[in-house]
Order: C-alpha cells, then structure tokens, then sequence
C-alpha cells in the first residue's frame, strides 16, 4: 500500500511539471505512471477472481489426541496465470495451520494440499472462513476475497480404556438383576402370550399373529440391570487450573503439531476425561448409563445403552464447562430424591466439602449405590487437601478413588484411593 500511494503521489508531481512546463519527459512519465496504476490494480483484482476454493472435512466428529483432516483444492478458472495467491485460514480449531502461499497457478490449473492436526482440547469450534489475498507483480495493490462459508468439529473429550472400576467387574454393587413383570414397554421383551382386551396395540407382535392366526402380545420386564448415572461437578468455585506448560503425551511420542496431548492441568479437563471415560467403560458393558450436571445450565442425559448414547454423552461433554453456581452437594440432593434401588450413582468432582458426602451417604441408606472419584485439587497447586473427604467416603462404606494431576486415570481408577 506504501508502494501505491508513493507511485500515485509521483504521478501528481509529473502531472503538475508537464503542466506548468510543459516538457515532453514530464508527460511520458505522468502516462507511463498512470499506465503503472491501472495494469497493477487490475492484475490485483483478477488474481482474487476467477478462482475457487473447495474445502473437504473428513469428518465433523474428532478426539482429543486423534488426528483431524482436511482436505483443500485451489482451481484457477481464469484464462491468464496467477503468480501468486495467499490462502489465510480463521478456524478456531487450536493448532489447525490451513494457511498456504501458492505460487504459479497456470489457467485451468489447480494446487490441492492436506492438513492434519492433532486435537488438544475439547470442545466446538468453527472452520472457516477463509480469505483469498493476491496482488500485481509490483507490489503496488493487495485484493482480498473472503469466503464466509463455514462449518463446525466437535472434539470429544479424552478416554482411555478402562479394564475394570475398582473392583467391580461384573455387577455393581447394588445392581442385581431384576426380572419382574411390567404393565407397560419396557426395551427388555421378556416373552409372549395371547392378546386380553384392554392390552394396547404397540405390543402386539405381528409375526407371531401372522404365524398363529390369532393376536399375540408381548410382555415385558424391567431393566434387568442397574442404571448407572454420572454426577459431574461444574461448579465453578471447585475448580483450579494452573498455567499451562508443553508436556509430552503419555505415549511419550510427540504428536503430528508439536503439542502435547496430555491433559491440561485443569480439575475440570481431569473431571469431564474421567466421565467420558466412565461413560465409555459402563457402556461397553452393556450397561445403562445416565449423566447429570449443573454447568452453563441444567444438563441430563437419561439413562441408555449402545454406541448412539456414548456419542450423546461425549457431545454434552465436549462442550460443558465449568460455569455452575451449584455445588455438588445440591445438584445430589435435588436430583437424586428421584432415584430408585436399583441405581448406582458415580459422583466425579474436585470438591473437598466433605458435606455431599453425607448427601451421597443418605441416598445410600435408600439402595442408591454410591461411588466417589475426587480430583485432588491439591495437586494442581490449591491451598487444599482432598484426604479428608475420601476418609468420609471410606467411613461411609462408599469406594473412593483419588486422581492427581499427571496421574494414570487407568491406574486410578481400577482400584479405590484407600482400601475400606
């Protein structure tokens, strides 16, 4: 832009000599000058034209410490070549350098690239858009293009894969097996039998109609398991991070960016890992699993199974943060008066307030199975010490598990902080 403008103010001053002297050079140069301006603009606004821009995300779905991909082709419609074209890149994805510089995109030609970046960090963020910026030879003008499409990736929180909770490796504690008749549908068909007036249409089965030649319904039963429910802890006030260093992930390989994968020393990254983790171990297992949390707002998840409610649950974490006003003392006395016998609670927090563990005792008392995992803010730097609370949990007959910063969440969790 310096450029232009001093070739723009010594085309004034020749114009201004040719006119007050009227010399043959002064006009030369005002024309050649003037020729210089016209040429470098237009060469500048054809390079950001004619162009296009194709952008393919492998997939909208990635994790913390895989690898996205993407995808992007240049094509040259014009009928003259582009001596250089700058393509700048204004996702918000960390780490994600779609950038590039191409020079020499002849007519008809293109220039296609991939870019491959390991995420680090949960949560939702926003590819594109992109700019286009291209000038002349002289560097007199800059053009710019913006494409404002846009579209989004999910990174889902770190898991790992979690050989055993404690020392529950079949059933949990509490979580007897229920096979009782019920009135209305339930996922657990239990058999058939003949159709009675008053039974609904949705339990008829038609191919056993169809078979015998009379109606025939289903029975159901309850859950034969215990559905497991996840208390997370988003109260703000609970949680402490302290300053970001670069560590090596836990392979000990450094990743394609250069980053580390490991978590960051945040209670809250350790908390929501430690659900998805859960989530994922519960499930795969054939269990029935539920989440609850009081973050930005009221956050549930009910109870299901299979690999569609993993992706709900691991979408409701890659973006729920720390930003609650209630403890988790409340969020377990107000959500969990509606809890039956036959329910595990898995409580995931950094609060050393021993009072939710008298919270978490009393649903005991009612054949809630209760289980506690403290993320000992203590090793992040804070003022605090979270023995207390899992010497109450142990008081109480609840399994308690500790999880420090930097510490295997495989090793903390198989087996409880202190034996009861």
């Amino acid at each position: 832009m310096r450029n232009s403008l001093l070739v723009v103010l010594l085309f004034l001053l020749a114009v201004a000599e040719a006119l007050a002297t009227g010399k043959a050079i002064f006009h030369n140069l005002a024309w050649s000058l003037a020729g210089l301006l016209v040429v470098s603009y237009l060469w500048a606004w054809y390079n950001v034209n004619w162009i296009q821009l194709e952008r393919e995300t492998a997939s909208s779905r990635s994790q913390v410490g895989k690898v996205a991909e993407e995808r992007f082709v240049l094509h040259n419609r014009g009928p003259l070549p582009k001596l250089w074209v700058e393509v700048r890149d204004h996702s918000e994805l960390p780490e994600h350098r779609a950038s590039l510089a191409v020079s020499s995109l002849g007519p008809g030609r293109h220039r296609g690239w991939t870019v491959r970046t390991t995420c680090w960090r949960r949560g939702r963020y926003r590819l594109g858009p992109m700019t286009i910026i291209s000038g002349d030879p002289f560097g007199l003008f800059l053009h710019r293009q913006r494409l404002t499409a846009t579209s989004s990736m999910v990174v889902y929180p770190l898991t790992v894969d979690l050989p055993r909770f404690g020392n529950l490796t079949g059933e949990l504690s509490g979580g007897g097996a229920i096979h009782r008749r019920t009135h209305y549908v339930t996922p657990n068909v239990c058999g058939v039998r003949d159709y009675y007036p008053g039974d609904s249409f949705n339990r008829i089965h038609w191919l056993s109609t169809a078979r015998t030649g009379r109606l025939i319904v289903k029975e159901f039963e309850l859950d034969p398991t215990a559905d497991v429910w996840l208390f997370v802890d988003m109260e703000s006030a609970a949680h402490f991070e302290r300053p970001t260093e670069g560590r090596l992930p836990a392979s000990g390989r450094p990743p394609l960016s250069g980053r580390p994968v490991l978590l960051d020393p945040s209670t809250e990254e350790y908390v929501v890992a430690i659900a998805a983790t859960l989530s994922k171990h519960f499930l795969e297992r054939n269990r029935a699993v539920g989440l609850l949390a009081y973050s930005q707002h009221r956050e549930i998840v009910q109870p299901e199974r299979g690999q569609r409610q993993l992706t709900k649950l691991l979408e409701t974490l890659a973006v729920i943060r720390a930003q609650g006003h209630v403890g988790i003392g409340q969020l377990l006395s107000a959500e969990g008066a509606a809890f039956g016998r036959n329910s595990m609670a898995v409580v995931i927090t950094p609060s050393t307030d021993i009072g939710w563990v008298a919270v978490l005792r009393g649903l005991r008392r009612r054949g809630v199975r209760g289980a506690g995992v403290v993320v000992d803010p203590g090793s992040f730097g804070a003022p605090v010490d979270a023995t207390p609370v899992l010497l109450r949990l142990v008081e109480a007959g609840i399994p308690a598990y500790r999880v420090r910063e930097g510490e295997s969440l495989v090793a903390a969790l198989m087996s409880p902080a202190i034996p009861s």
